[in-house]
């Protein structure tokens, strides 16, 4: 008679070894979190992967030099692995690190004195064999423009119109995450958006 098969080893947190990445992958943030703060490093590693690309995403729209964009969304990352205590769980995780990139974004700035020309990472619709070229330069063109038109904002407004139309947040979320009064926010965004109408208006007409 065969000896019965010994059970499948447990991980001590998340599951069978076999199926641990992906049972981690599966946790919400809030549970990443809360691994990762009791020294759980594949919570931690998880949790990186998962919001890496909205970091480099709103690093290149606050900053917009590339290689300026990544070094502080690197920055960002190392400092989530290292500030994590600091998150109390007060505001949602995504508020809490979308004002550790912009607040690492702005010191970034303020240390080198940047003067972007070219705010935004806008990503090149894929090139195929029935795409258009006439309508691809044209798309380019309007995006140069708008690049343009924001590096001439200052940079409240330019951070406020950017967390608004591009990351869809709320006037409240972009108070928390720029830590600006909410008229102060909603002045910002109304200001941005009628300068960048005028320039875009004036770049059309000339």
């Amino acid at each position: 008679m065969q000896p019965a098969a010994a059970p499948e080893r447990q991980t001590d947190r998340g599951g069978t070894s076999a199926g641990r990445s992906f049972s981690y992958r599966k946790l919400s943030d809030v549970d990443l979190v809360s691994r990762a703060r009791e020294g759980d490093r594949r919570a931690l590693d998880v949790l990186v992967e998962r919001h890496a690309p909205r970091v480099n995403r709103i690093a290149s729209q606050v900053i917009g030099d590339l290689e300026e964009a990544r070094d502080a969304a690197q920055e960002s990352l190392v400092k989530l692995c290292t500030r994590l205590r600091q998150f109390r769980g007060e505001a949602q995780f995504g508020t809490w690190l979308h004002r550790l990139v912009v607040n690492t974004c702005r010191d970034r700035l303020a240390r080198q004195r940047v003067r972007q020309t070219e705010p935004l990472d806008l990503e090149d619709e894929p090139a195929g064999e029935e795409s258009d070229p006439s309508r691809a330069a044209l798309l380019a063109d309007a995006r140069r423009e708008l690049a343009t038109a924001l590096a001439r904002l200052s940079p409240n407004q330019r951070l406020a119109v950017v967390l608004r139309d591009v990351f869809g947040l709320t006037y409240e979320e972009i108070s928390r995450v720029a830590r600006m009064p909410v008229g102060t926010a909603k002045c910002y965004v109304h200001r941005a958006r009628a300068r960048l109408r005028v320039r875009l208006e004036e770049s059309a007409a000339g």
